[in-house]
């Protein structure tokens, strides 16, 4: 059934497989060349959808996905056209045609936890109940980047520009997950990364609690089907056919490992900028040099004992050179290769 347009059709019903509906003045089921306008409302269901726009752009939504088209504008200028989606929940795929050539700035995609902009490029973006979102950029039909895409929040932003290159937000308020490249395929990523409907819990009515009531009452002792064998039967057989694949919480698994992975790069990062090197004794207690170090944060403390107590305090990020000497033997230590800073100390029995 077409609708008659009101506004100016912006594309198309490309390729529907299975239930979607599209809501604009009110809900109208999907079908096959049904006119697109803007500020339509995209849902599937048990189905999946694909738009096509009038530059060749194309989006395509899996199961139990919505997307909502705020403003699309296509103009012979490049620099007049528009385009603004938000895209609330499930798995979507953007293979941008013309719209490629215009300036980021111009180009919008909002899911609820991060703001995209897009550049001539094919990518998928997965959010679910939570508005957790993870975006993947996807290569080319020669395996290269389809270009690059920008993902922001309000803490931060990261750019995707390689094959598979993915990277998470879980709220508004906190940055993007550093980018990490996903050993996935496509088709890995259209099936997989699909987000259930939330269950809806059943209200019990009275006619179920009266059955309820009315199990009380039954005699085991008459139920004849305990005489069945039921093991014997051959609907206990299971087979590699019955396994499904989407009861993982694939999506979940994967916001969980990228999010170790963010915070595993967070604390080298760290190490690498608080890391103090020592040459001629080692942290902790050293029996051959009588000397105690030790590291908190940015203090670098020496301490030895010997007849004489004597403590250095010292920024465990800067260079020095400390001589502990004693009887005519001396240690030298070395602190983050050395620098100029010389500190000399004296032990006397």
């Amino acid at each position: 059934m077409q609708v008659s347009a009101q506004v100016a059709n912006i594309g198309d019903v490309s390729e529907l497989r299975g239930d979607a509906k599209i809501t604009r003045d009110q809900p109208y089921k999907a079908e096959l060349d049904f006119n697109i306008q803007q500020n339509d409302n995209i849902e599937t269901s048990n189905g999946r959808i694909a738009i096509t726009f009038l530059d060749d752009s194309t989006v395509k939504l899996t199961e139990h996905s919505q997307l909502t088209i705020d403003e699309y504008i296509y103009d012979a200028d490049p620099a007049n056209s528009k385009l603004a989606l938000n895209f609330a929940s499930g798995t979507a795929r953007f293979i941008t045609g013309q719209l490629g050539k215009i300036d980021k700035e111009n180009i919008t995609i909002q899911t609820p936890t991060a703001n995209i902009a897009i550049r001539g490029t094919d990518f998928t973006a997965t959010v679910d109940e939570l508005g957790r979102s993870l975006i993947i950029l996807l290569p080319d039909y020669s395996g290269n980047p389809s270009g690059e895409i920008l993902v922001t929040t309000a803490m931060g932003s990261v750019t995707l520009n390689q094959p598979y290159q993915a990277t998470t937000t879980t709220v508004f308020e906190s940055r993007p997950s550093s980018p990490v490249i996903l050993d996935l395929t496509l088709d890995q990523i259209d099936n997989m990364l699909i987000v259930k409907p939330p269950k809806q819990n059943k209200l019990l009515t009275e006619e179920d609690a009266s059955q309820a009531n009315n199990v009380l009452d039954m005699d085991l002792l008459e139920f004849d089907q305990l005489e069945q064998d039921y093991l014997a039967e051959d609907d206990l057989e299971f087979n590699e056919l019955d396994i499904n694949f989407l009861d993982t919480n694939f999506f979940e698994d994967m916001l969980k490992i990228m999010d170790e992975l963010d915070k595993l790069k967070d604390n080298d990062l760290e190490q690498e900028q608080t890391v103090t090197r020592i040459i001629g004794t080692k942290i902790g207690q050293d029996t051959d040099t009588q000397i105690i170090t030790l590291v908190t944060g940015d203090l670098l403390s020496l301490r030895r004992k010997v007849e004489q107590s004597v403590q250095v305090d010292l920024s465990a990020s800067q260079g020095y050179t400390v001589i502990f000497i004693q009887n005519g033997i001396s240690n030298t230590i070395k602190i983050n290769g050395g620098g100029d800073s010389v500190i000399t100390i004296k032990q006397s029995q």
